[in-house]
Parts: C-alpha cells; sequence; structure tokens
C-alpha cells in the first residue's frame, strides 16, 4: 500500500505543537506516512507552511482540505474550542482522523464526534501519547508480569508547569476555562490517560478544586488577566481493580516534587518520576523494589524499546501514537488511542469538575 497522505489543519513550521511534536514524529516514520498538505487560519499562511516544510498543496480552507481526494488522513492541532467543527468536517467527508487532545470543549462534544465516528466507520484517533511512550509500555508489562504483585494503592503528584503566576499572550487562553484547554483537561488528563492505560479503569472518581492565582501576568504584554481554570486540582478514587487512587497537581513549577508517581503493592513498589507534571511530553525514569528489598533501583526498559524512534520524548512518545495508526488504517483494526477512549476520560474528568462544584456550592452554604 501506498504512503498515508496526511493533511494538517493548524500547522505553522516556526512554532507551535504542530511543528515540533508532530513532523519531526512523521518523519521517524516517513516509510508510512507523508504530509502532503495543510490549512490555516488564511491561504497565506497555509502557503508559508506549504513551501517551508515543501508540502504539495496549500489549502485555501480547512473544508478544501478535508474535501481533498489527495488527504488519506485529516490531523487537527488548533485550539480545543475548534475541534468539533473542524473533526466534525473531516468525519462527514469520510477521512481518517486524528485530533490533539483534549477531543471535545467539554464531555457533550466529545460523546457526538465519537458517535459521528462510529457511523463513519473510520479510523478515529486522539493525541493522549503517554499511552504509547516507552517508559509507560514498560511499566504496562511490569504490572502485568506482577512485579507489585497485587496493586493496592497509586498516588499522583505533579506540577503543572503552566497556571502558574504569569503566562505569556500565545498560551493566556489557557486560563480561561471556557475554552476547555485548562489544568485539568491538559496534564491532568493526559497523564490520567497513560496511569488508566496501566492500571486499568476506574470504579469511580471524584474530586475538589481551587483557584489560587486568579491574577495572571502576561509577561510579553505587561497586561494581568483574570484567570477562571483551576490552579489546584486534588481528586481520588477507586480502579475498577479495588486498588485505591489518589492525586494533587498544582499550577505553575514548585521547589519540591515536579512528578511523581507511585504505585504500590502486595510484593512490591515502583516509582516514577519526572521534571514536571505533563505525563505526555516528560521524559519519565522508573525505580522498583520487591520483597525485601529496603531501597528502590532504576528500572530501565531495554534499549531496544527504542530502536528506530526519535531521541527526543516529544515526538518519541507521539510517533508511538502515529505507528498505531498506520496499523489501524492498512489492517482495519483499532489499537491507537481512539474518540471512544477519549470519551471515558471526558467522563471522568466530568465527574471530577462536577463534584467540586457540588462541594464549593456546599461549603457557601
Amino acid at each position: 500500500m501506498s504512503k498515508i497522505r496526511v493533511g494538517y489543519i493548524g500547522l505553522n513550521p516556526d512554532s507551535h505543537w504542530a511543528s515540533t511534536a508532530h513532523i519531526p514524529a512523521l518523519q521517524s516514520l516517513a516509510d508510512e506516512f507523508e504530509v502532503v498538505g495543510v490549512a490555516n487560519s488564511s491561504l497565506e499562511s497555509a502557503q508559508r507552511t506549504a513551501k517551508a516544510l515543501n508540502l504539495k498543496f496549500a489549502f485555501a480552507t480547512p473544508q478544501e482540505l478535508v474535501a481533498s481526494d489527495e488527504i488519506d488522513l485529516v490531523v487537527v492541532t488548533v485550539k480545543v474550542p475548534y475541534h468539533y467543527a473542524l473533526v466534525s468536517a473531516a468525519l462527514n467527508a469520510g477521512k481518517h482522523v486524528h485530533c490533539e487532545w483534549p477531543l471535545g470543549n467539554g464531555l457533550e462534544e466529545a460523546r457526538k464526534l465519537a458517535a459521528l465516528a462510529r457511523e463513519k466507520g473510520v479510523v478515529n484517533t486522539v493525541g493522549t501519547q503517554m499511552r504509547t511512550a516507552v517508559e509507560v509500555n514498560y511499566l504496562r508489562t511490569l504490572i502485568a508480569q506482577g512485579y507489585v504483585g497485587e496493586v493496592l494503592s497509586t498516588t499522583l503528584v505533579g506540577d503543572a508547569g503552566g497556571w502558574g503566576p504569569e503566562t505569556v499572550a500565545d498560551l493566556a487562553y489557557l486560563n480561561d476555562k471556557s475554552t476547555g484547554a485548562t489544568m485539568l483537561t491538559i496534564p491532568f488528563g493526559h497523564t490520567l490517560a497513560g496511569v488508566m492505560d496501566v492500571l486499568g479503569d476506574f470504579a469511580d472518581i471524584s474530586g475538589r478544586m481551587v483557584l489560587r492565582r486568579d491574577q495572571v501576568l502576561v509577561t510579553d504584554t505587561g497586561a494581568t488577566l483574570t484567570a477562571t481554570s483551576e490552579d489546584q486540582i486534588m481528586a481520588n478514587g477507586v480502579l475498577k481493580s479495588g486498588a485505591a487512587f489518589s492525586a494533587h497537581y498544582r499550577g505553575g513549577m514548585s521547589r519540591g516534587t515536579g512528578f511523581l508517581w507511585e504505585i504500590n503493592g502486595t510484593e512490591g513498589d515502583i516509582r516514577v518520576t519526572a521534571g514536571f507534571g505533563h505525563g505526555q511530553m516528560a521524559q519519565l525514569s522508573l525505580f522498583g523494589a520487591q520483597g525485601d528489598a529496603t531501597e528502590m533501583q532504576p528500572l530501565t526498559p531495554p534499549a531496544a524499546l527504542y530502536d528506530g524512534l526519535p531521541e527526543n520524548v516529544i515526538p518519541r512518545n507521539v510517533a508511538g501514537v502515529y505507528a498505531k495508526i498506520a496499523a489501524d488504517i492498512r489492517n482495519n483494526t483499532r489499537t491507537a488511542p481512539s474518540f471512544g477512549d477519549a470519551v471515558r476520560i471526558h467522563e471522568l474528568l466530568d465527574a471530577i469538575d462536577v463534584s467540586s462544584a457540588r462541594l464549593a456550592a456546599a461549603s457557601t452554604r
């Protein structure tokens, strides 16, 4: 089969996620994919990108791109509020679709997109790439092989990096809860997908969210914005296995733990660490101890698991998703993180949001 022809909606060669994560990922899978077209906010922008990246087609509008017979897979990498309309258009055009996470601006949009994708029968995937990290795949194998025995509990602490006292103009929208691109949906949601991939689904989850910094400095303009997106997330629940779950995500960067994920079991313990709490793009390090051991030792994935993958962790994790997408398109399978998987994460995040709002309302009575 010939290469899968990819068209991007939202691709700038100089900056932003698509050019720094997706393009290097696809370059590592050049036998499978060819990026052939782009549509941006204007034809001029698309033409600049096409020229810079040597793409065959610059489309005037996203609608022209999704309608083109030259495109097999549409990739949507724009801001969350635009996902629903653009993904819907691609699905209605009968295209395979890969959408950045979060899938929709809220649970209902995600459910509608998943239903439309099922109706169209195309490959539909979402960028929860922590699930394809080499370290997460190795961790899942260790748990499945009984390294810790029966899992009793798991605990997370993470610094979100953003949602602190300062931001820049390009990222200021992350502090507006109505955009759907929040600390809950992005770093916490990405990491929750990784946790579920290793330990299984939740039986229940709830949480409490707090906004501590409501005034945020935009450093490159000098303006101060009023934030509405919470910068403290506390969640707890029980996995279907019976294991207890707790997590605390913090806005900004602390002077303490950037990221700590512990899995405690009847026969051993595993610790996962990183510099900050975006599990989808942080370099993860694994440590463990079993039986009579009192100190944890590194648990290093076999070097062969990294063969052929980008050296940088960000495109490496993204490449893991694209490799599954290629297999799904060619074999009519469904192994990559799907819209249905995304809906489940949206459901859990919605449960945290709803329970937090209920507790906040009760505390003011």
